[in-house]
């Protein structure tokens, strides 16, 4: 065996690596980590964490409007967006020394720079090279900005994470999730909202009932959606900024948001000269995440993959990699389910066999349950709380679920053990839930209707 640096250097540091570099650094192994940004990655430092954060109190506030109907409260509070960022930022930037601590104390070498593959165990960090009998790619990914007159007026979402002072009038490019969940917070703050989007509704990837139910609310609010639209320039005015689309619809605003889809960080890897497949999507990988040379590894968002890019995948990826690294498994990599959660007022959640697919197929049973007007006990008198249980009428199991609801997180959780360990009618009847918690309910309607 050639004697090289390392056994194992990790290109990137975020949540599809850490993971993997922590285990078998602690397991023996010489392993480097190479960064060029914040350590631990987008989610950590000005993602998810940051994200939900900020969203803390406004969940409180939508529940209390739940309540307002009934008299309870005389007025609901605005959150106030600044004290709430004075809060977030030392909290989020005390992540920083900590990330990259942990990794050294877990054994790790841990390099500051730009990684480039020079040869399939090489990779050069400026002028210095480091070599490994392994490689993984974990570069994540990063935010787009369209190539349109005056995209220098365009931010991504790392920087609204931090915005100071919420503008008075924002205008969201594209209708995703990252879009949807800051306009969320937007609207419920009163500022003027206008999202735009290509295609002719929002948030594609969740059952459409539930997502107009969103929508609608927002509108309520006073936001303003346009579909079917291309954004062709940004004009500085006198007063803000004079956003244009295709179609000739214009609108003026203090601030513009693109979240149109996070290209994968493919640029200067040295991916060409090895012959390693990817595209803007991603790295091509095979089903052990291996690129076409089989000694380099891909990981996380930096993957080309169908499955949901999300955190929990990601550490799911670094520790399959890990254990096929470490000897304890030659096996293809197998996904479980994967439930995943757009943190708009309500929620939208959903797991394995969509919704929308279900009421389309003949294959499957769908049992929709108005939960909230059920259960109004148990969602804080959230009536328009639902939920849909999808079953396979061959094999008589749950396949899928999809809910709406300030808890919906919580349920497709729960249900997503369901799905996952193939529970059988008669082994699910079998389980006690604690009453009256969040998860019961759903667990008890479940029940019910299988």
């Amino acid at each position: 065996m050639a004697n090289y640096d390392f056994e194992v250097i990790f290109v990137g540091c975020g949540h599809g690596c850490d993971l993997a570099a922590r285990v078998l650094a602690k397991a023996g192994k010489r392993v480097a980590a190479i960064e060029r940004d914040l350590w631990m990655g987008t989610c950590t430092n000005y993602g998810c964490n940051a994200k939900i954060l900020l969203d803390g109190p406004f969940e409180l506030t939508t529940a209390m409007e739940n309540y307002q109907q009934l008299g309870v409260f005389d007025k609901v509070p605005e959150v106030n967006w600044e004290k709430l960022m004075q809060y977030k930022m030392p909290y989020i930037e005390a992540y920083k020394p900590m990330t990259k601590a942990i990794m050294e104390q877990s054994g790790c070498t841990c390099i500051q720079g730009h990684g480039k593959l020079k040869d399939a165990h090489t990779v050069m960090v400026e002028d210095k090279e480091y070599t490994a009998d392994y490689i993984v790619l974990g570069t994540g990914q990063r935010d787009d900005k369209l190539d349109i007159p005056g995209k220098e007026y365009i931010h991504g979402s790392r920087e609204m994470l931090s915005i100071e002072h919420m503008p008075a009038r924002i205008a969201f490019i594209g209708a995703g999730i990252i879009s949807m969940e800051f306009a969320s917070m937007a609207v419920d703050l009163g500022r003027q909202v206008t999202v735009i989007d290509h295609g002719d509704h929002a948030l594609k990837a969740y059952p459409k009932a539930y997502v107009d139910e969103v929508v609608a609310r927002m509108e309520k609010k006073g936001a303003q959606f346009k579909y079917c639209e291309d954004v062709c320039a940004i004009e500085k005015t006198g007063t803000g900024l004079l956003v244009k689309t295709r179609q000739g619809f214009e609108v003026e605003v203090d601030y513009v948001l693109q979240a149109t889809g996070r290209p994968v960080n493919i640029e200067n890897l040295g991916l060409e000269a090895l012959g390693i497949e990817a595209s803007p999507r991603g790295i091509k990988v095979d089903d052990h995440l291996r690129t076409s040379v089989k000694n380099i590894f891909a990981t996380g968002d930096a993957i080309d993959k169908r499955i949901p890019k999300l955190t929990p995948t990601a550490f799911f990826e670094s520790q399959y990699i890990a254990d096929v690294l470490l000897g304890k498994t030659t096996d293809p990599i197998c996904y479980p389910v994967v439930p995943n959660l757009v943190f708009t007022f309500p929620r939208i959640a959903q797991v394995g066999v969509g919704l929308d697919e279900a009421r389309h197929n003949d294959q499957y049973r769908v049992v929709d349950m108005p939960y909230g007007q059920a259960f109004l006990f148990n969602t804080h008198n959230e009536a328009d709380a639902k939920m849909a249980f999808i079953f396979d009428k061959q094999s008589d199991l749950l396949v899928g679920a999809a809910a709406i609801g300030s808890d919906a997180g919580a349920w497709i959780d729960v249900l997503s053990l369901v799905i996952f360990n193939k529970m059988t009618r008669e082994q699910f009847a079998h389980y006690i839930y604690a009453f009256p918690t969040t998860t019961c309910g759903p667990l008890m309607m479940l029940g019910q209707v299988w």
